[in-house]
């Protein structure tokens, strides 16, 4: 049996990029480029970073990986600091490590450059001191976590070679890192310290406790200058304003920010659900009323202080979902955006041009009047609509009206959104007289961007109006379309038929118009959901005992059932042209099924579950989304690069684990024994397909098309010589002695009369291609003299030739072999073009030596004969061509 080769990579797709991933949990890092002017901020993402411009939130790089999540971040002027783990790596450029840090033996929390410098404390007691340079440790000491954990860590301002560190305990400790000496201890606060902060004023820091108490403390005198206290819990972050106004920023588990003014001593504003998380990370730019931050919701936000009363609003934003998504599609037709939705209720879509184009539909409320009203008592999260779990949306009139409708979690009512205006829409769509308890399970919106048909757990399915908002009827009798869950439904492209299918296993064909039921078929399991190729007229079912039924909507036949999952089928697409049906499931695979041949031509794993797929309306992207992952993953369509081999894969087929896009592995984990690898077989196309046909050559046309042209280019390109200068005028003219002064006449000497001319007989040697000609006389092969004339161009191949004459240097027999060398390239039927060439330039440098010579003659007769034959071959193949397509260009078919 003949073993089947393994696939080292997916045949179709190769991963891109990932989108919607800006931030986690770990605090951002502020960098200022000293030629640019300009701040950038770094925040992590999983095992790399990105760093963005705070002018406009453009991404500037995206690092390298590393081995594990990134769980710290510190840069100074030049470089980018990252811990993972016990491992510290340097990054130059934002993009490559230029140095690792190894000599932790537990897990490194905070880092902070210094200088020449890098400290990094971890959470087994660790500090020690990094020659950023050599990285070599400079200084390591131990604290005892029991009595002294590090959490905060800081450099006050000019105080040399001092670091204050700050401990859960509640005590600090200003240590000298030169001589390694305790200075100082300050007794604390009661409460463990969290944050540490150098306020614009020398020897005052500020601290943050992690019962909510912000302590204004001076460390020369050792004295609490003042203290805050807010109530949404621990103090996550602290930032001084440095512009002028003096006010101190504190962030809270809770999302919420709060500005303190440290003259008046009071609260002045505070910002809530800032963030939908903790607040990661706030800092305000030098000498600049900005304020950047960032946290766990996966946003970074830039707030700028220009409102009265020393109010902040937003300025720019670049969020994704803060919970992993759920549902996307391809929005329009152009496949550049990506509309998805997510765990956290949001609605958002993502550009895969250029961040800017992302857009933020928002969260969708309950009632927009009594959304207005949520400052009045109402909370925050009573507003709030569930996670969509499922939408349907068009672009045919998206102008006019609303043209995205949801379902939303354990809700009967679905909503509407409006793309362009990026808000959601004034209509809530629910039956009239519903049964209670029952929710919105499936939704379509017909082609035209009139109406959508939705689908409930009850059984009902309803259309309604998109533009009022009415409904307009429903399908089945007593209201009822199937006997149980509503799992898929869909309308064809011209508003004839829909099709609905329930978890009484079966699938309904109705008329859209009249809404009578025409027919239904018997599947063999419950359907988990449903996607329909309107262009193609084929629809496909993912079925509960994971396999996938294809029916043909014209004939409403199945003519296509794949097996091959060993999970629940999580989402399907099509390919723009229908050929390809592309599944995803719990088994961490993506499959690739090709409907004409009915067979798996692409499997591939990938490290979690996806939960989601679409396809582009163009065929370039595929986008994926993960279980437990925010963003959404993009794999290039490589048959749209280049030609694609595409085979069935047998039913033991062994996939292969693809890297998520974004993320790349280590050069030493990819190292594979070469002599191991088993390679697919590359089919190499032959030099000659059969004996009968004609090969041209592959060289380019101005190899052989100037060739006849070339005392027209040469007399083109001849250069036109500089004047040249006179001779200059000597200081004294020179006299002939004599009693009559006369001045002496310039001569020619002897350099000037001699002859530039060289004679023949000095260059008079034999070339390599003539070498190669004489001895291919004897071989019989002229594949090494042919292959040197392919090397040389017009005009080295002009000078060849016209040195096989004798008064070039060459022979008469030379002249003869030559012509066998077109003979036999002729006789072979490659290089079709060179040889016609080759023998034009030929006859127009030596016809009229040859025609004085009888052998020679001879030869070309032969040579004519070969010609003519073959010509007539090509002309009848060329007028059966013309006659063919002639004809199937006037039939009446």
């Amino acid at each position: 049996l003949l073993r089947q080769k393994t696939r080292k990579t997916s045949s179709l797709f190769s991963g891109f990029r990932v989108l919607g991933l800006y931030s986690n949990h770990v605090p951002h890092a502020l960098r200022y480029h000293l030629k640019h002017r300009e701040s950038y901020v770094v925040t992590a993402v999983g095992r790399s970073f990105h760093t963005f411009n705070v002018n406009r939130l453009g991404i500037v790089a995206v690092s390298n990986s590393l081995p594990d999540e990134i769980t710290c971040l510190a840069a100074d002027r030049m470089l980018v600091f990252a811990a993972t783990g016990r491992l510290i790596s340097a990054f130059a450029r934002n993009k490559e490590v230029v140095m690792h840090y190894n000599g932790h033996e537990q897990e490194v929390r905070l880092l902070l450059p210094l200088g020449d410098q890098l400290i990094s404390a971890d959470s087994g007691g660790d500090v020690i001191v990094w020659d950023v340079q050599s990285g070599e440790v400079y200084l390591r000491l131990h604290f005892d976590p029991s009595t002294f954990d590090v959490l905060a860590m800081m450099h006050p301002s000019t105080y040399l070679n001092k670091v204050l560190l700050g401990s859960s305990q509640g005590a600090l400790q200003l240590w000298n890192i030169k001589t390694s000496k305790l200075l100082f201890t300050f007794a604390g606060w009661s409460a463990g310290v969290t944050v540490l902060q150098q306020s614009p004023a020398v020897d005052v820091v500020g601290v943050g406790t992690a019962t909510g108490r912000i302590i204004i403390h001076n460390i020369r005198l050792d004295e609490t200058l003042m203290s805050f206290t807010q109530d949404w819990g621990p103090i996550t972050s602290l930032s001084f304003r440095t512009d002028g106004p003096p006010i101190v920023a504190s962030g809270s588990p809770q999302g919420h920010i709060a500005f303190w003014d440290l003259e008046r001593h009071q609260l002045v504003t505070q910002h809530r659900h800032a963030h939908r998380t903790s607040i990661a990370g706030a800092t305000f730019l030098q000498g600049e009323p900005i304020l950047v931050t960032n946290g766990a919701d996966n946003a970074i936000k830039v707030w700028i202080f220009d409102q009265e009363g020393g109010g902040a609003r937003l300025l720019r934003i670049r969020q994704g979902h803060s919970a992993p998504p759920t549902t996307i599609h391809h929005h329009g037709n152009d496949g550049k955006n990506i509309l998805s939705a997510g765990q956290d209720g949001t609605l958002q879509s993502f550009s895969t041009v250029h961040e800017r184009f992302n857009k933020n539909l928002g969260h969708g409320s309950v009632n927009k009047k009594k959304e207005k009203k949520k400052k009045k008592g109402l909370t925050y999260e009573e507003l709030r609509l569930p996670a969509i779990t499922a939408f349907s949306s068009s672009v045919t009139r998206q102008s006019d009206w609303d043209g995205i409708v949801a379902c939303h979690r354990d809700r009967l009512a679905t909503t509407t959104w409006n793309y362009q205006r990026c808000t959601m829409g004034a209509h809530h769509l629910q039956p009239p007289g519903s049964r209670r308890g029952a929710i919105a399970t499936a939704v379509d919106i017909t082609s035209c961007g009139n109406f959508v048909v939705i689908g409930s757990s009850c059984g009902r399915v309803d259309v309604y109006n998109l533009q009022s908002g009415l409904h307009r009827g429903c399908y089945g009798d007593d209201e009822k379309a199937h006997n149980g869950v509503v799992r898929g439904i869909a309308t064809d492209t011209l508003n004839q038929l829909t099709l609905t299918t329930g978890s009484d296993w079966l699938l309904k064909f109705w008329r859209f118009k009249s809404k009578k039921l025409e027919e239904e078929m018997k599947l063999n399991a419950a359907p988990a959901s449903m996607k329909l190729h309107r262009e193609s007229g084929m629809l496909a079912l993912a079925l509960d005992d994971f396999t996938l039924v294809v029916v043909d909507i014209e004939t409403r036949r199945v003519v296509r059932k794949f097996a091959g999952h060993h999970g629940n089928i999580n989402d399907m697409t099509f390919s723009p042209d229908g050929r390809w049906l592309v599944t995803v499931a719990m088994d961490c695979t993506i499959r690739v099924w090709d409907l004409p041949s009915g067979s798996l031509v692409d499997c591939f794993l990938v490290a979690t579950a996806p939960v989601s797929v679409s396809l582009s309306p163009t065929g370039d992207f595929l986008a994926t989304t993960h279980v437990d992952s925010l963003g959404l993953y993009l794999w290039t369509n490589k048959s749209l690069c280049g030609p694609v081999g595409l085979r069935p894969l047998p039913a033991d087929y062994q996939p292969v684990v693809e890297t998520l896009p974004g993320v790349t592995v280590e050069e030493t984990e990819q190292e594979v024994n070469s002599e191991e690898e088993e390679e697919e077989d590359v089919y190499q196309s032959a030099e000659q397909l059969g004996a009968e046909l004609v090969t041209l050559s592959l060289l380019p046309e101005s190899r052989w098309k100037s060739l006849l042209h070339l005392d027209e280019i040469k007399k083109r390109n001849k250069p036109v010589a500089a004047p040249a200068a006179p001779a200059a005028a000597p200081f004294f003219l020179p006299t002939v002695p004599g009693l009559t002064p006369r001045f002496a006449t310039q001569t020619q000497t002897e350099h000037e009369t001699q002859s530039k001319v060289l004679n023949w007989g000095v260059l008079s040697q034999r070339s390599e291609f003539i070498c190669t000609l004489e001895s291919a006389l004897t071989t019989g092969s002229f594949d090494q003299p042919l292959r040197l004339l392919k090397d040389c161009g017009p005009a080295a191949l002009s000078v060849e030739l016209n040195s096989l004459a004798p008064e070039g240097g060459g022979a008469r027999e030379l002249l003869l072999v030559f012509i066998q060398m077109i003979d036999s390239m002729l006789a072979s039927g490659r290089d079709f073009d060179l040889a016609h060439a080759y023998l034009a330039l030929f006859l127009k440098l030596h016809l009229r030596s040859l025609s004085q010579d009888a052998t020679a003659m001879e030869a070309l007769n032969h040579l004519l004969s070969r010609l003519e034959k073959g010509w007539a071959e090509l002309q009848a193949s060329f007028d059966q061509s013309l006659c063919l397509l002639s004809y199937a260009k006037s039939a009446l078919l």
